[in-house]
């Protein structure tokens, strides 16, 4: 189509072929240096654009908070000019992360973005107390644990199976509340092909769910185990999980906190210990490498049970979870679930509780080499809480940082997991050929 007249006419494109167009909005955050860190002191200026179709949306108006992570204030509301918005951030004059937040209300619809400075990550330390007992307390349990036959049964589940992989629901034994045997449940996945292979443990993150087992690790060639905790079976109907999720589930994490002797995650982590036996008992176990591995409480459970356990030859553990969860005491982030957030559990008899179940814990004792991750966005797992763990582990580490990620992998980042796991369990990083 031309419009205009004689010479100097302009060729315009024809109008979409769309009966109506939906626009996705972007609320983009960014401080002003590549690496998102910072020394203390130094000053951070964040940037704030709101796009639509990758361009700016123009008289967007966002309201925005700020302040050190899960404890911003509001700092007001700005219109966002075409080339971004720039806010001052202030700084940090200790080790720690200076978040900023911002929404968007676009449409009807809000939008929401953060970003969140690092300010000499490497130096923060915990806040979490090492009992003098902590090893004389994990050392009488376990030998409970091992009074408790294993009692494992399998069943092969035909229509889970691949070509490559057979796939099993298994249960055991093991401790529960007052000495006696919990059943457990999990699926086991291992490799058709005849051979030795290392096996990996893949412990849950929080929640309460099926699980389907991971029948693309095993198909690498590795015997996997992956567990619920709630010692309910894992192939029940999807109602039955939330109506437990809303019901005698929710609080999980605070069960029986004010008692180290009967905390819900007592049982938990001796479950994750027990699981062990499925493995190195196992046929085709190559009898060397057994790694633990997880996200969220899953990253707590695989550094727990790698500390637990010695036959743990490496730990892969994602935004863990449960780290420094007294920071809340210090006026900073602590790790989920945020119990000491809540007045109500600042008690003289739940804090000790914590200090013999906190990740930070169990990484002072870490042998076994490990490969850990997250991002400095993570407002589950805030990255205090995550840091403070990671620097008292001795044993050989490596740390994996994608900066604007949140609490949910990306893509890239689910594909480095099991890329780590594969090498560190010594498997391949390749499905095993048929």
């Amino acid at each position: 189509m031309l419009t205009g007249v004689g010479h100097g006419a302009v060729a315009r494109p024809a109008p979409l072929p769309a009966t109506a167009q939906v626009v996705a909005c972007q609320l983009v955050v960014a401080p002003d240096r590549a690496d998102w860190t910072y020394a203390p002191g130094d000053p951070v200026t964040f940037t704030v654009r709101v796009l639509a179709n990758g361009h700016p949306v123009p008289d967007a108006v966002v309201r925005y908070s700020v302040g050190p992570e899960r404890f911003e204030q509001p700092r007001g509301e700005a219109r966002v000019p075409l080339e971004g918005l720039k806010i001052d951030g202030g700084t940090l004059n200790q080790p720690g992360f200076l978040r900023c937040v911002a929404e968007a209300e676009i449409d009807g619809t809000v939008y929401r973005g953060l970003a969140t400075a690092g300010f000499s990550p490497g130096a923060i330390v915990p806040t979490q107390v090492d009992p003098a007992d902590f090893d004389a307390f994990w050392a009488d349990r376990l030998a409970a644990l091992a009074k408790i036959p294993v009692n494992a049964r399998f069943t092969l589940v035909p229509e889970a199976c691949t070509a490559d992989v057979n796939v099993f629901q298994v249960s055991y034994d093991s401790w529960g509340i007052g000495g006696q045997p919990d059943r457990f449940f999990g699926v086991l996945t291992q490799p058709i092909k005849p051979g030795r292979y290392p096996a990996v443990l893949k412990v849950p993150g929080a929640g309460v769910r099926p699980y389907p087992g991971d029948v693309t690790l095993a198909a690498t060639g590795l015997v996997v185990l992956e567990i619920g905790i709630h010692g309910i079976p894992i192939d029940l109907p999807a109602p039955l999980y939330e109506h437990l999720r809303q019901g005698a589930l929710q609080d999980y994490t605070s069960y029986g906190l004010d008692d180290r002797d009967r905390y819900f995650y007592l049982r938990v982590y001796l479950a994750c210990v027990r699981a062990n036996e499925i493995l190195v008992k196992h046929e085709q176990w190559d009898g060397k490498n057994l790694v633990a591995a997880g996200g969220s409480q899953g990253g707590q459970l695989a550094i727990v049970t790698s500390a637990l356990d010695r036959r743990v030859t490496a730990t892969v553990a994602n935004y863990p979870a449960y780290c420094d969860v007294t920071g809340y005491l210090h006026q900073r982030a602590g790790g989920w679930p945020h119990l000491l957030a809540r007045p109500e559990h600042q008690t003289e008899a739940k804090i000790r509780t914590t200090a013999y179940y906190d990740t930070v814990n169990f990484a002072r004792r870490l042998r076994a080499p490990g490969s850990y991750g997250w991002g400095y966005n993570d407002v589950t797992c805030p990255p205090t809480s995550t840091f403070a763990a990671y620097h008292v582990i001795t044993a050989p580490k490596e740390l994996w940082l994608q900066l604007d990620m949140g609490h949910a992998s990306t893509s890239e980042f689910s594909a480095q997991f099991r890329e780590r796991v594969c090498r560190l369990a010594g498997g391949n990083e390749k499905p095993a050929a048929k």
